[in-house]
């Protein structure tokens, strides 16, 4: 990039680059609380950002009768417990026994209470807990499907305090009769602890408050810029000329310039300037750009960057493996918890699991199964879990392996690669010591569940790859696998799981053969009869689930296959090399000439999956005869992306055909920038490297909210992301979610109940770090694969080339 700032650079003495620190809590058994989910499936802050203790809002009208409770409880109702309630020091309390099984058995209700869909409110919550919990607070109906109109998870102490939530209502409630409206606050716990209200107030209001972080006004990579990579900050500022700036490294002034004004950058809402300080490349740690009286958080430069997140990002994996109990020596003691889904009490366990049965999921009399279902049971243990829930799809597993063996893959065939920081012992998985690559150890357990959710021969639908397993109903926050009582089944089969099989069986062939020949040769007899399968069966779709009441998991419905037939052609052809895979592949749309183009603004996802196939058939050495005229497409459509990104002041590389934010916003990013990096592997210019590396700047804390969304990097990083069993917002005993983990990111539907306050954001805005806020803050493999196949590509770069 050109650098067009900087007036000064003054060379400063070299320090160790350090890594970003991570503290997480203990893990311990969690009970179950009824929760909403999302539909395609699903130094830290002390006080989550919905839950923030604070001055009080300006004054409204006040919705409950009676505010305090230092004279009783007044006109809200204690159930679920025989104890008595008492007062003292303003204050109503009351000593709970424990022993609750869900966090709703015991509460404090308050019922009568009117709001207003899409109107704006102020929830606050003034008490204490000994010894310490945390409290769902929910405002929904009182009866029926007890829709939810807002929730927070409110972490008590001993010491009493306010607790504080602005929300716009998702639904409407009555105050008399209908949907009549209740504040329900959740004190069901396992454990006794003593419980003290001494407040509880809903008021109206205005209008929100404008959708901000608490981050500095100067934004940067907070995790650091890469010796010879472009290295460019953003200033939030209404100044119209540019301002000076300062590059301090130790209390000493390494770089001054000036800023370039942007304007105002419709996808944030705010002015912004940019300042570009790529001249800059003395490694160290602690810089601070400043910048009119604002000081940027902290950050490094060197070549020692990625490396460790490229690890965190990988063993993400493991603690979220179904079936087997998680060692706390492999994944870090925080992360230990018993196997989920066996047939141990309570779980019915997944070693024998039956079918869907016919008209379990109707609605308005149809089924949407059409009658299928099947005879006896299916062993579908193992692989991962999907998200923040407890269910386990092929066509999102299909993806995520895909990425996670690509890491790989292109670490064995890109001039940067370094498949050694992928072999044996690199991550934190089981089984060191076999010679097997740790990212292929891993990616067999989700490879060994999939090859088992294939309908054997001699059964309806042979070959066919059934779809999904989860419960039969949404189970709720906080809840581990080894706790989940649900009933769980297996959906029909799909063309689309189908296909998704055929590919990265393929895939899984071509890269265990070196390791475990007979592994390969199976998955290859997998995937061969796979595509058979989908060949004979090319229009089983599988149905939008969502629209029956309580699913209890997401449908990952898709009736446009023909990009899944050209993803599994191409696996298959780079496999075999067979002229049949290349004949299909060839005649497939989505192939170069073709009538359907597979890039654009969003370059792929679980269900888009074209563009993926098409950096495949580039990258992955092969004879195909129009291979040049692939990979120029790769290039072309690398160019373009480029030339949206140079247009934003943030520095994103996702940039939507009219400007909204997409459901996992941050992987589509990274699948924007995974194009990038395979153009730079086809051709080594320089230019698709540093759209790379910018376009992680953004991911990394150089955006609107001034926040890394990759847990445990930076000074300020998403922690509270939607996970039933990563859950400390919920359950103190709980932990984060663990280092490399990256949040969903921003989405202007905003479509749960705590998101949904921010109606009307900025798209860059639409976002808050909350474990209620699955629309915006979920945790899934899917988007854990993107980054890690980003993240190994940006550690690979350590030493190359000049900005």
């Amino acid at each position: 990039m050109e650098d067009t700032t900087v007036d000064t650079v003054v060379t400063a003495p070299p320090t160790a680059v350090r890594r970003p620190l991570t503290a997480f809590l203990a893990l311990a058994l969690a009970v179950s609380l009824t929760a909403c989910d999302r539909s395609s499936s699903t130094p830290p802050p002390t006080v989550p950002p919905t839950a923030q203790t604070s001055t009080p809002a300006d004054t409204g009208t006040e919705l409950l009768p009676a505010t305090s409770f230092a004279d009783g409880l007044g006109p809200w109702t204690l159930y679920g417990t025989d104890a008595a309630p008492r007062t003292a020091d303003g204050a109503t309390c009351v000593d709970l026994p424990g022993g609750a099984t869900n966090p709703w058995d015991v509460g404090l209700t308050y019922n009568g209470l009117g709001i207003d869909a899409s109107a704006a409110y102020h929830l606050a919550l003034a008490a204490s807990a000994a010894p310490a919990a945390t409290v769902r607070v929910v405002v929904g109906e009182a009866t029926g499907a007890y829709r939810t109109a807002t929730e927070l998870f409110a972490p008590l102490t001993p010491t009493a305090q306010r607790t504080e939530h602005d929300f716009t209502a998702a639904i409407a409630l009555s105050a008399t009769d209908g949907d009549v409206g209740q504040v329900a606050i959740q004190l069901g716990n396992a454990a006794p602890f003593t419980f003290c209200i001494s407040e509880a107030s809903v008021t109206t209001r205005d209008s929100l408050p404008t959708a901000a972080s608490d981050a500095p006004a100067v934004r940067v990579n907070q995790v650091g810029y890469l010796t010879h990579a472009a290295k460019v900050a953003t200033v939030v500022t209404d100044a119209t000329a540019p301002l000076p700036w300062t590059l301090d490294l130790d209390g000493t002034t390494v770089a001054r310039g000036t800023t370039e004004p942007r304007g105002t950058d419709p996808s944030a809402g705010v002015a912004v300037h940019t300042v570009d300080l790529s001249k800059v490349t003395t490694p160290g740690t602690g810089y601070t750009l400043a910048v009119d009286g604002a000081t940027s958080d902290p950050f490094a430069i060197g070549d020692d960057l990625y490396r460790a997140m490229r690890v965190d990002a990988l063993s993400f994996f493991y603690p979220q493996r179904s079936g087997v109990a998680i060692d706390g020596d492999v994944a870090g003691a925080a992360y230990a918890r018993p196997a989920g889904h066996t047939d141990v009490d309570p779980n019915a366990g997944d070693g024998a699991v039956a079918c869907l049965p016919a008209g379990a999921l109707t609605v308005d009399g149809k089924d949407l199964y059409d009658g299928w279902t099947c005879e006896g049971t299916i062993d579908v243990a193992g692989g991962w879990y999907d998200a923040g829930d407890h269910g386990k799809y092929v066509v999102n597993g299909g993806i995520s392996v895909g990425q996670v063996m690509s890491t790989y893959e292109r670490a064995l065939h890109a001039a940067t690669g370094d498949a050694d920081a992928l072999g044996d012992g690199t991550l934190r998985v089981p089984g060191h010591g076999d010679g097997i690559p740790d990212v292929l150890s891993e990616a067999r357990w989700e490879l060994e569940w999939m090859l088992k959710m294939q309908v054997p021969a001699g059964k309806d639908l042979a070959g066919m790859v059934h779809h999904k397993v989860h419960d039969d109903s949404w189970t709720g926050i906080p809840l581990l696998p080894s706790d989940d009582d649900r009933t769980r089944y297996v959906h029909r089969p799909s063309t689309a799981a189908t296909l998704n099989l055929a590919a990265v069986a393929a895939q899984g062939s071509r890269l265990f053969a070196p390791f475990d020949d007979a592994f390969a040769t199976r998955l290859l007899d997998a995937a061969r009869t796979a595509w058979a399968a989908a060949a004979a069966h090319p229009d089983l779709f599988a149905p939008n689930t969502n629209l029956h009441p309580s699913p209890g998991g997401g449908p990952y419905d898709d009736t446009e296959l023909d990009d899944e037939r050209y993803w599994a052609a191409v696996e298959l052809f780079l496999t075999t090399g067979d002229d049949a895979f290349a004949a299909a592949l060839r005649s497939n749309p989505y192939h170069v000439g073709g009538t359907a183009e597979p890039f654009g603004a969003a370059a792929f996802d679980w269900g888009h999956v074209a563009a993926y196939a098409r950096t495949q058939l580039a990258t992955v050495p092969n004879d195909l005869p129009d291979l040049a005229e692939v990979r120029r497409s790769v290039v072309d459509a690398a160019e373009a992306t480029l030339a949206r990104q140079t247009t934003q002041p943030f520095g994103t590389a996702y940039v939507p055909d009219g400007g909204r934010y997409d459901w996992g916003s941050n992987g589509l990013l990274l699948n924007n920038l995974a194009v990038l990096a395979a153009a730079y592997d086809l051709g080594g210019e320089d230019r698709f490297r540093q759209g790379v590396l910018t376009g992680l700047d953004h991911l990394l804390g150089r955006n609107a909210m001034g926040l890394s969304y990759v847990t445990g990097y930076g000074t300020r990083y998403a922690q509270n992301q939607h996970s039933r069993w990563y859950a400390a917002q919920a359950d103190a005993t709980l932990p984060h979610p663990p280092a490399g983990t990256v949040s969903g990111g921003p989405n202007s539907d905003v479509p749960d109940p705590v998101s949904s306050s921010l109606a009307g954001c900025a798209p860059q805005l639409c976002y808050v770090d909350d474990i209620g806020a699955w629309g915006v803050n979920e945790l899934t493999i899917n988007w854990n694969s993107a980054l890690a196949y980003v993240v190994s590509f940006a550690a690979d770069q350590a030493g190359a080339g000049p900005a």
